[in-house]
């Protein structure tokens, strides 16, 4: 789910890739790579990328990239609205959402609005597809009248792309079915943002507009649930957020700066500085929740090397007493108060381990901290951007 609002950061053999709509398998010439149908696809934008990670020495990646027919399609007058929407929230409510501007929310909006038109009507009858595309073109005008959409132009454009997707369009549903059913296949599911940017399950109105968190891996690739395996959370050994939104653990402070130097936390989309905070086992807790994971990935735990000691938040208090939930409401997530664990830090430098027992014991006690207030294990620990970098614990 998701569209070129994400960007993963790769970095395989010492290149530094930077993924938006690829998965990050296409790197793996094993492997194919398959778009379903809950992203929401910028076809200018899946070609720029293209060409910059083929300069990165990325090869035939066309001929392992798969994209489903169902998947909505990002025009460039969705970008253009989404810039628009955000000055108006910034006037009208004095904040905006803090949005990529990269067409997510409307296109989205589109899609629920059943407007919007997806590759399959791109590759059908293009006569009709036109008319489509100018019914939902006139639709934005009329909202926006300062909107200026070159439709022709457009209309050209995306015939173009049209021919250049054709061979790698398939039906996803069958795709998938063929996959989980044929010869056995190790199947990896990727998911762009995270729990609290989901449309139902995050920081609202902060979030992203699909479902980012589990649910999304059935709809958005037609897979049926009994097929869902290991489930693997990712999350740093401290806490980021891009844009604005509640964030109780955030450190506005020399810890926070620290952080986010160290860890070098600016957004691979927008190059927004990430606010920084300690470790939020509440949220951790809550992602946990609503996803069922099997394991964690700890990642940058490197950057807490220098530190001479350590938060993690354990609970959120109301008017002083605990409270076991998350709170659904932004104001009174402003208002919670964050009960903390300090622990040592280690002060070793931990960037050469590759073993369990080569970190110090004081960053072991940390990772076990995490997995007994989560109550899930903890898989991998990353101390640093590349693959040799991740220590594998079971």
């Amino acid at each position: 789910q998701g569209g070129n609002n994400a960007g993963h950061t790769v970095v395989v053999d010492g290149k530094e890739y930077d993924f938006h709509l690829f998965p990050s398998g296409i790197i793996n010439p094993k492997a194919i790579s398959f778009i379903g149908n809950g992203v929401v696809i910028h076809l200018p934008g899946l070609f720029e990328e293209a060409e910059k990670n083929e300069k990165k020495g990325l090869k035939d990646w066309e001929k392992r990239l798969i994209i489903s027919d169902r998947a909505h399609i990002v025009f460039d007058f969705h970008q253009a609205v989404d810039g628009l929407q955000e000055v108006q929230r910034q006037a009208q409510e004095g904040k905006n959402i803090g949005t990529t501007k990269k067409g997510i929310g409307p296109t989205y909006s589109s899609k629920a609005a059943r407007t919007g038109l997806r590759i399959c009507d791109l590759l059908s009858d293009f006569d009709e597809f036109s008319s489509r595309f100018k019914n939902l073109a006139q639709q934005y005008k009329s909202m926006f009248p300062t909107l200026e959409i070159d439709i022709e132009g457009q209309l050209k454009k995306l015939k173009g792309y049209a021919e250049k997707i054709r061979p790698m369009v398939r039906d996803g549903v069958y795709f998938m079915y063929e996959a989980l059913h044929g010869s056995p296949k190790k199947i990896l599911v990727e998911g762009a943002n995270a729990a609290l940017l989901d449309i139902d399950f995050g920081t609202y109105p902060f979030v992203t507009s699909s479902n980012c968190t589990i649910g999304g891996v059935c709809t958005g690739l037609g897979v049926p649930p009994q097929h869902v395996g290991d489930v693997y959370g990712v999350v740093k050994a401290y806490t980021t957020r891009v844009g604005i939104g509640a964030f109780p653990t955030e450190q506005i402070n020399e810890i926070g700066d620290l952080l986010q130097s160290r860890g070098h936390e600016w957004g691979v989309t927008t190059g927004r500085k990430r606010r920084c905070g300690w470790l939020d086992l509440v949220i951790l807790k809550y992602a946990h929740m609503i996803n069922g994971f099997t394991a964690l990935a700890l990642t940058k735990l490197d950057i807490l090397d220098v530190l001479d000691e350590i938060k993690i938040g354990v609970a959120y208090k109301l008017g002083g007493k605990r409270i076991p939930y998350f709170p659904a409401n932004q104001e009174i997530l402003q208002k919670v108060e964050v009960e903390y664990e300090t622990m040592p830090g280690w002060k070793t430098d931990t960037t050469g381990a590759r073993k369990w027992d080569d970190l110090p014991p004081k960053a072991q006690n940390y990772i076990r901290c995490v997995e007994n207030h989560v109550g899930v294990p903890v898989k991998w620990v990353g101390v640093g951007k590349s693959r040799e970098s991740m220590i594998q614990l079971f």
